[in-house]
């Protein structure tokens, strides 16, 4: 017999809120009798290109607290679901900070398993039509500039500021950060381009083939994803 589990809600808090609290604290489950370890060293399972919902929350358990990125489908289709489905399948669970330049922006994407990073390494995604406004908040896929088309793989830059000289370069903007802009600010930023920099620069060789044991070895104050969780919402705020 299956447990039930109970809970006595507090007259102050609508149901609703409650049931908006829950689903932001579950990240949909794999196709029954999958490991997601097999699944992360498997990019090309239908699991992966799953659609994203048409605004989806992804939050994010780090060292130095909770942040909320709002993922809208109909600013890049083929990006969100790549975000959605990496989010959601624990891709990013236990993942480095690896970019930190302070008033300019975060990054993250490289695996911690050097397996899975050699399992994704080249499959970029088609571009998504160019949405360049990168004001503060606002997050996208990187990728190698206007000469090398069709080159967004797993990892995410975030902008710590407005950053309008990025506007000029073809990148595609998902949403923006609805909570925990804070927590970012805060993120450990004393490496700058020292610890992996973006992925024109070539200098993430050792990071991908060494992972987090490289990471932590080489660069310990990097901050970290603990965890990510995704939630379907309604309409963009």
């Amino acid at each position: 017999m299956r447990a039930r589990t109970s809970f006595r809600r507090n007259a102050s808090i609508p149901l609703v809120a409650l049931v908006a609290l829950v689903a932001c604290t579950h990240r949909p489950s794999v196709a029954a009798g999958m490991d997601r370890k097999a699944l992360l060293l498997d990019p090309g399972n239908a699991e992966w290109r799953k659609p994203a919902p048409p605004v989806s929350h992804l939050r994010f358990e780090t060292t130095k607290g909770v942040f909320v990125l709002e993922l809208i489908r109909d600013w890049g289709p083929i990006g969100a679901d790549r975000l959605y489905n990496l989010a959601r399948l624990g891709y990013y669970d236990d993942t480095r900070f690896h970019r930190v330049n302070k008033n300019y922006i975060v990054q993250f994407g490289l695996h911690g398993d050097p397996a899975v990073n050699a399992a994704w390494k080249n499959r970029y995604l088609p571009d998504d039509p160019p949405r360049s406004d990168n004001k503060r908040g606002t997050f996208a896929f990187a990728m190698k500039g206007a000469a090398n088309p069709n080159t967004r793989d797993t990892q995410i830059y975030i902008n710590l500021a407005d950053n309008t000289r990025s506007d000029a370069e073809p990148f595609t903007i998902l949403g923006r950060v609805v909570d925990g802009m804070a927590v970012l600010d805060s993120l450990y930023s004393g490496y700058g381009e020292r610890s992996g920099s973006g992925v024109r620069q070539g200098r993430q060789g050792p990071l991908e083939t060494g992972g987090n044991a490289y990471m932590d070895r080489e660069f310990p104050l990097l901050d970290r994803i603990r965890r990510v969780t995704v939630s379907t919402v309604g309409a963009p705020r």
